[in-house]
């Protein structure tokens, strides 16, 4: 390369920015900004959409009409009923199952048709999400705008969204027989798993970015956010099992549950375990101290920051993510209260998701950042 020319950034999968002087070594793997904008436009739009099918899932969950479908069939099950028969066919399915039997036998056809959409339309938008992940992946295979490091990840992305379709018909399936509603370990299962989902996605699209981050990354830096995002998928999980034993509807006081700030009666089952997922009391309390905790880690995380190198660059993640967690903690509490307003409780649950996925990306951001400083 002649002396005094200016080095072109490219992109690569691992490294994110590299330059025309590492290119030679890494032309297989290694390609030019612009062919991989697609590509993260691609994956940010997928990842809109898993937030949008998760708080349609809420909405599916507090309307109770998670169990209206009792059939899998996921080729023909993207036509809706068309005929008064086939109508009549699903509500007689609807018939045998124990929550018609023991809470919904009131029901009239058009009343199922209020609860059949949700499961519809929860369903249906999971196969637009397979449409939308597999057509512009073959697209760009045959542009070869993946370089061939990306393929092997996306296509774990692929399979992990289509293993969500399989967990949430296992998730169905348990309250087709003998339970009322579906059981609180399959809805934490198929809960958490879409929250993986959603954050690979982010995850690999923010690794993508062209721009470089600036702002000193220490260690404890990338722990830190590290262990609030493992502690936020934890929370997500046992907002999971509240929903589950619907623990949201019993305790609707704060900052006290039952006149105290511990209540008596925790771990009221035996084996005492069993109550961090079944004794509404306990699953609650947890619920609330995890939020808690979260709240503490995040303001101790923030103040730590501005007073060391600030919230500029890479850091400014943090700021945002402090105002995430105090309007999370906020519209949780307006939930509790409000005996879960449904409205209030899906936003509740998409912000969660939306926090999980910003604290990704600055943990993206940040790796990114450790790793180019240490070229």
């Amino acid at each position: 390369m002649p002396a005094g020319l200016p080095l072109r950034p490219v992109c690569r999968y691992r490294d994110i920015a590299v330059t025309t002087a590492q290119n030679a070594a890494l032309s297989a793997t290694t390609y030019p900004e612009d062919r991989l904008r697609p590509v993260r436009i691609w994956l940010y739009s997928l990842a809109a959409l898993v937030l949008a099918m998760v708080m349609i899932g809420g909405m599916t969950r507090l309307t109770g009409s998670g169990l209206s479908i009792t059939t899998w069939r996921p080729i023909s099950g993207i036509i809706p009923p068309l005929t008064e028969a086939d109508w009549l066919a699903e509500f007689a399915g609807y018939k045998l199952i124990p929550q018609y039997e023991v809470y919904n036998h009131w029901m009239t056809l058009e009343d199922f048709k209020g609860i059949f959409w949700w499961e519809w339309g929860h369903r249906f938008l999971g196969r637009v999400i397979g449409f939308v992940f597999a057509v512009p992946f073959v697209i760009f295979l045959v542009q070869r705008r993946l370089t061939r490091d990306m393929i092997l990840p996306l296509t774990g992305l692929f399979l992990l969204g289509g293993f969500q379709g399989f967990l949430g018909w296992w998730m169905v399936s348990s309250g087709l027989t003998e339970l009322t509603s579906v059981s609180q370990y399959r809805l934490a299962t198929h809960l958490t798993a879409a929250l993986l989902l959603l954050l690979a996605l982010v995850w690999v699209a923010r690794r993508l970015r062209p721009q470089e981050t600036i702002g000193e990354v220490t260690r404890g830096n990338v722990w830190s956010v590290s262990i609030l995002l493992v502690l936020l998928i934890v929370q997500i999980a046992a907002g999971g099992f509240v929903a589950g034993i619907d623990a949201g509807m019993g305790f609707n006081t704060w900052p006290l549950m039952e006149g105290k700030f511990i209540p008596d009666g925790l771990g009221a089952h035996d084996p005492a375990w069993r109550s961090i997922f079944e004794h509404g009391l306990t699953v609650q309390f947890n619920h609330r101290m995890l939020a808690y905790v979260i709240a503490v880690m995040t303001f101790i995380m923030l103040v730590k920051q501005m007073r060391g190198a600030g919230l500029g660059g890479v850091h400014r993640w943090m700021g945002f993510i402090a105002v995430l967690v105090l309007a999370q903690i906020c519209l949780g509490i307006a939930t509790l209260l409000s005996m879960i307003n449904i409205d209030l409780a899906v936003s509740h649950q998409g912000l969660a998701f939306i926090l999980a996925s910003s604290v990704c990306c600055y943990l993206a951001d940040m790796t990114k950042t450790q790793a180019l400083g240490a070229r």
